[in-house]
């Protein structure tokens, strides 16, 4: 199954304030492998960017200004998109500002089956912080190359982090086969685990806290 995961950065949060996208990025996933084809690209967004978003992606208005505008990739983007599941973090507020960009070229909304991993990561750590810097520190990726958000890298990361959030099994080889390095490749047993990530007492007590105020039974009362 091929999927997409999906990241936008903008010149502010709400569309009603009339911000815009500055940049989108795509990494195509094979059975949760990438495939090598992604869509990239910044856009002009015909106003100034919000000095908030300034300081998280560092886009200016002058590098901005050189660049092709949402009408000018739409095409490009709804092609390589086609059919495929999304995979975002946070996606009401990325599907907000694509539809958005849609609407103003007069095109439909985007109609893609949306797998919200923020959505995911609540159901399974209630009550801990869900950025895309705490679930890279908790399933221990490297995220030093994120300095500021750019969404190509975010993607990057997310494809981690959206493995280890679907409980993903990962290969490791049984080293009981009598295997040689003419032979790796061929007749390998493959073994399977999941990968068990210990909650810290800040989190416990958080969760603790989380069972106590919406379950009306449990051994807390």
């Amino acid at each position: 199954m091929k999927e997409i995961v999906l990241d936008t950065e903008t010149t502010g949060l709400s569309t009603r304030d009339g911000h815009r996208i500055v940049e989108i990025g795509c990494i195509e996933l094979d059975n949760l492998i990438p495939t090598k084809k992604n869509f990239h690209c910044y856009l002009n967004p015909d106003r100034k960017v919000s000095e908030k978003a300034l300081e998280v992606h560092g886009y200016t208005d002058e590098f901005l200004s050189k660049k092709k505008k949402f009408k000018e990739v739409a095409d490009d983007f709804l092609s390589f998109i086609k059919g495929k599941k999304i995979i975002i973090h946070n996606a009401e507020f990325d599907l907000g500002h694509l539809n958005n960009e849609l609407k103003i070229i007069g095109k439909k909304k985007i109609e893609n089956e949306i797998v919200d991993t923020l959505a995911l990561a609540r159901d399974k750590f209630p009550g801990s912080s869900l950025s895309l810097d705490a679930l890279c520190k908790r399933y221990k990726i490297d995220n030093s190359k994120r300095t500021k958000h750019t969404a190509i890298i975010d993607c990057e990361l997310l494809t981690k982090v959206y493995v280890n959030l679907i409980d993903q099994k990962e290969p490791t080889l049984d080293f009981n086969e009598n295997l040689n390095q003419n032979s790796f490749s061929k007749n390998k047993k493959i073994l399977y685990f999941k990968k068990v990530v210990k909650p810290s007492d800040d989190e416990m007590d958080l969760h603790k806290k989380y069972l106590k105020q919406n379950l009306k039974k449990n051994y807390f009362n």
